[in-house]
């Protein structure tokens, strides 16, 4: 590299970009290169030490026409001394030099042994169809008809046990006696003791090692020797579940000699194992796993001594076993005695929970916590687990903020997870706060994504908030963790569950534990604990259910109205002059245009069609307000919209243009009309001259005042009604919410009259005079073909709307519309049945006498079609 090259940081960027690619080509080039040598020069063949027999291919319990080799060691007796032969099956990964050693013991030498690489293994064929124990063990039978050997005695290591277990199961005949050497067995003692779990992580080491193997640019002997696929593939292909229940059946001699110190296969699965076979014979070493290789003067003996009492008779078999045993063998297994994590098991849930705090971080602690209550994992692992997930993913948070800063809000997959206002809000939030914010994000709900993100986008030192971040992460995993370990004994040993499964018992123990974390995370702040009691509010008053809770009834009014009736859709016809009698997606427009021989009752307002380009939306706007001679601010909706979707006041130019240039949907452009709100339902039956209004809304949009300290998110919280909406509400003004109003400013919260969007609802029957019955009733008749629904109305005041003069009609809505009165705070539910059903029923009869005088009702299909296409649009409302 030349030292102008080194003196110039753009140009060693550039020499990095550069040698960058050249590195990439050079590497597909020997990655092609080796994947060609494979092919024309595949490695197999079989070691000078082995032997080797050709027998079919297995696919489960399938034979097929495939030949693959077997390879073997026979260790022919020195000293025949008689007996059967024994039969080394090694574990995986393995082959029959495991036993090499052990081969040579003294007391073991006088016998014939034989030691195959089971296919998949060693020198046998690598590339097989099925890897699992019982395609091996239907191996193994093949191997021992080549060799004439009509019985054995087979001592299994590791893996093995599974193959000798299956080989007990499909030729009883051909097996003297089992040895478990170290052997796995029983599905719940192996790895995270739930089969669909660890088949989850053996698939996805499976796919790591073949990722890893096809992505080496290996030699041919390199690549076959490669072992990572052939253990992978074996445990995926195996299905430990049933081995439980062949150890029961087994029904000969069975010696188990395991390792106290056993890091692979715990110690609790041979207690296991001998308490399933009474007949077995059980022997505890302080050695580990691998006490095969290390110490075969220690297992020769013990092997000798039991193959030759076996051949003498003198072994235990299941008939001839301790009755106590047997009856203790048919016990249910007893989850209190699953294994502790320990060894590879130990790093597998390790970086499983830390994994898992990518997807939820307290979810995770509160199932570290219950693992460790249930005794399966350790508090130190148990915290340590989760503080590595949540240490590294909110890091990586931090980083993608730096390096792919804001816009990447607006694409997948951050914005799936973070929402452009709440990162806004906590880069003001971490503009005023500084680092500090970072550590008290930990703690506060809802906060710590986007305050991540804002941080690396706000380009905060690294080294500080890793700093922070690891004061805060300390602090809280250990906490919450701990907190899980205390809940979830005491649920875990719960009389009141007494009976129950222990899974059960874990899965009550997490959701109470979590219910708990929420609860107290929100009690431990002021914002925390006002979100709770509008929680509670939403929950307690009837005005915030949500549709699903409150209608049921009216529902079921409703279904009642169609019977007796005898039409489902005969409401529809309430309003002829709307499609669907304003159902559901009506054109607010073709409403407007409806009314215009009402006089100068409505605001000036134009269409804008969605089908323009942006530009000549923009410019159809601009000249819609020189025309009329309007200011800002003016009203922007979409033409069919509801519950005040996508409503805008839009104050300024700027604003008005961000809301076209987002808008997808025909839009509406309205004069903003001033004053005071009113809703006012509206009915007349179509042979009557005169129409009725049914109830009069007064709305009511909260506001709070500034006392000079508290900042604007403080004022809406500690507001009685207004912390009823305070989502909604933060949300909404929270490009504001740092703000500190002056002594006595008035902040309005709400500009639109929505009941959702934020508006007090009252009732506003004593607005109703003659008058304003009168006024409304001549607009309703000039607009032919309505008779039911519920006009939006801004006055200049209270006494110009009762004398029904000097107001403006914002909006006109169909048969589903509300009689909202119903939602002022002193009328209870059944109130508000009694108020729904009576509209409902008024709706009903006014579409039964239209339709008698030959006005169609909408068929119930084209309602449901246009309730779907009106779901799929209201994503673009708001």
């Amino acid at each position: 590299m030349t030292s102008a090259t080194k003196s110039s940081p753009g140009k060693l960027r550039l020499w990095l970009r550069r040698w960058r690619w050249y590195f990439v080509a050079g590497y597909a080039v020997l990655l092609l290169t080796s994947h060609i040598a494979r092919r024309l020069d595949p490695v197999d063949e079989v070691s000078k030490s082995c032997c080797a027999v050709m027998a079919r291919a297995v696919d489960g319990d399938h034979y097929l026409d495939k030949q693959i080799r077997i390879a073997y060691r026979d260790y022919s007796a020195k000293n025949d001394v008689g007996g059967l032969p024994i039969l080394l099956l090694h574990g995986s990964p393995g082959s029959g030099d495991d036993f090499t050693r052990i081969s040579a013991a003294p007391l073991l030498n006088g016998r014939r042994l034989i030691a195959p690489d089971l296919p998949g293994f060693g020198h046998s064929t690598r590339d097989i169809p099925d890897y699992s124990f019982r395609a091996h063990a239907r191996y193994v039978i093949q191997l021992l008809d080549q060799l004439r050997l009509p019985r054995v005695h087979v001592v299994a290591f590791s893996m093995g046990g599974g193959v000798a277990l299956h080989l007990a199961e499909f030729a009883p005949e051909r097996v003297a006696s089992i040895t478990m050497l170290s052997a796995i067995g029983a599905q719940e003692m192996e790895l995270l003791g739930e089969y669909h779990a660890n088949h989850a992580v053996h698939g996805l080491q499976l796919g790591f090692f073949r990722v890893l193997r096809e992505g080496l640019p290996l030699t041919p002997a390199a690549y076959n020797r490669d072992i990572g696929v052939s253990f992978s593939r074996n445990f995926y292909d195996s299905d430990q579940r049933p081995l439980r229940d062949l150890i029961k059946r087994y029904a000969g001699p069975m010696l188990i000699i395991h390792g106290r110190r056993d890091f692979l296969v715990p110690v609790e699965a041979a207690i296991e194992h001998a308490r399933l076979a009474p007949q077995s014979e059980l022997v505890l070493s302080d050695y580990d796993h691998f006490m095969t290789f290390q110490r075969p003067d220690y297992l020769a003996p013990i092997i000798g001594d039991f193959v030759s009492r076996v051949e003498a008779g003198k072994a235990a078999t299941r008939a001839t076993a301790d009755p106590a045993r047997v009856a203790a063998s048919e016990q249910p297994f007893d989850p209190n005695n699953l294994p502790k994590f320990i060894g590879v098991t130990a790093v597998v849930v390790t970086l499983l929970l830390a994994a898992a705090t990518l997807v939820s971080e307290d979810l995770t602690c509160v199932t570290a916590g219950v693992l460790a209550a249930q005794g399966r994992i350790g508090f130190a692992l148990a915290s340590f687990a989760c503080f590595l997930g949540i240490f590294v993913g909110d890091l990586l948070l931090f980083l993608a903020g730096r390096w792919l800063g804001r816009p990447a809000l607006q694409r997948a997959p951050v914005k799936w997870f973070i929402r452009e206002d709440d990162a806004r809000r906590s880069s003001e939030w971490f503009s005023r706060q500084g680092a500090k914010v970072i550590f008290a994000s930990r703690f506060l709900p809802g906060a710590r994504l986007p305050t991540y993100f804002a941080a690396g986008a706000l380009q905060t030192s690294f080294w500080k908030f890793a700093f922070y971040f690891l004061l805060a992460c300390a602090v809280w995993t250990p906490l919450l963790v701990g907190l899980a370990i205390l809940l979830g004994r005491e649920v875990i040993e719960s009389a009141l569950l007494g009976g129950q499964s222990l899974l059960f018992k874990v899965i009550i123990a997490g959701v109470l534990i979590l219910a708990v974390v929420k609860l107290l995370v929100r009690l431990l702040t002021a914002k925390g604990r006002r979100l709770l009691v509008s929680s509670w509010r939403r929950m307690t008053r009837w005005e915030f259910w949500p549709p699903v809770v409150f209608y049921p009834p009216v529902v079921c009014y409703i279904a009642w109205l169609m019977l007796k009736h005898r039409g489902l859709t005969v409401f529809t016809a309430a309003n002829p002059a709307i499609p669907g009698g304003g159902f559901i997606g009506e054109s607010k427009a073709e409403i407007l245009r409806g009314l215009e021989k009402s006089g100068d009752c409505l605001p000036k307002w134009d269409l804008i069609e969605a089908s323009s380009s942006v530009e000549d939306r923009i410019e159809q706007a601009k000249k819609f307000i020189a025309e009329h001679g309007l200011d800002f601010p003016v009203a922007l909706k979409p033409n069919a919209g509801q519950r005040g979707s996508g409503v805008g006041i839009i104050k300024s130019e700027s604003e008005m243009e961000d809301y076209l240039r987002r808008a997808s949907v025909d839009t509406l452009i309205q004069e903003y009309a001033s004053g005071e709100e009113f809703g006012v339902f509206y009915y007349r039956y179509p042979d009557q001259e005169r129409g009725r209004i049914f109830a009069i809304t007064e709305k009511r949009f909260p506001s709070v005042t500034g006392d000079g300290a508290s900042t604007l998110e403080r004022l809406i919280l500690n507001d009685d009604r207004a912390v009823c909406m305070a989502r909604f509400l933060l949300d909404k003004h929270a490009g504001r919410l740092w703000e500190t109003p002056r002594a006595g400013e008035r902040i309005q919260l709400v500009d639109i009259g929505t009941h959702c969007r934020g508006s007090v609802f009252l009732d506003g029957g004593w607005a109703k005079t003659d008058e304003l019955e009168e006024a409304i009733d001549r607009i309703c008749r000039g607009y032919d073909g309505f008779y039911f629904g519920r006009f939006d109305i801004r006055a200049e005041s209270v006494e110009e709307f009762k004398r029904g003069r000097n107001f403006k009609v914002i909006e006109l809505n169909g048969v589903t519309s509300e009689a909202t009165s119903i939602y002022d705070p002193k009328y209870s539910v059944f109130a508000a049945y009694r108020t729904l059903f009576a509209q409902w029923r008024i709706a009903f009869e006014i579409g039964a006498i239209n339709r008698a005088r030959g006005a169609d009702t909408t068929p119930a299909r084209t309602l449901l079609k246009w309730m779907i296409d009106y779901q799929e649009k209201s994503g673009a409302l708001d």
